[in-house]
């Protein structure tokens, strides 16, 4: 097994775990902070708007299953790649799609996939995702991991506000 991590910001973490989660090769989604100036923050302080942080996953995968550029694949169809200002019905600095690369490798893989992306035509607005190093990930409350499991009835109403028919679009 060939573990290895990725890190994606797109709105929301609740409703960020659920497509990746289902994937071959997937060994754990964590929902946490990352990419902000205050260490080990709560979410009350990161939706506050002042800690830097976005709200994110950190995928830990077995790349002889999946590999990165899949993975990046799976969040262009989860993460609206034209919104800098938040995901859906998720407004502000902390929601911003955002991929976190880890090494030059993926930091080349996502620049490309989303050169790509942009040259498809599939959006009409310009692809405005940023591609950063990560930093400290921090790993949110308890009742914020598997949110869609322990949740689903909320996690439903939360994808209502958009995501859900985003996905149904640009699914592949």
């Amino acid at each position: 097994m060939k573990e290895e991590t990725a890190i994606f910001a797109g709105g929301c973490f609740w409703c960020m775990v659920h497509p990746f989660d289902q994937q071959p090769g997937i060994i754990s989604v964590i929902s946490g902070y990352i990419g902000g100036h205050v260490p080990n923050p709560t979410y009350e302080q990161v939706c506050t708007e002042t800690t830097g942080h976005t709200e994110a996953v950190k995928i830990t995968y077995d790349a002889d299953v999946i590999s990165y550029k899949e993975l990046v694949e799976i969040y262009w169809m989860v993460a609206d790649p034209t919104d800098a200002t938040g995901q859906f019905q998720d407004r502000g600095d902390s929601y911003r799609p955002v991929i976190y690369y880890a090494n030059d490798e993926q930091k080349e893989i996502a620049e490309a996939s989303k050169k790509q992306l942009a040259e498809s035509g599939e959006f009409d607005d310009p692809i405005v995702t940023q591609i950063l190093p990560a930093k400290e990930f921090y790993v949110a409350e308890d009742y914020h991991q598997d949110f869609y499991k322990k949740n689903p009835e909320r996690y439903q109403m939360e994808e209502m506000g958009g995501r859900a028919a985003f996905l149904q679009k640009h699914q592949k």
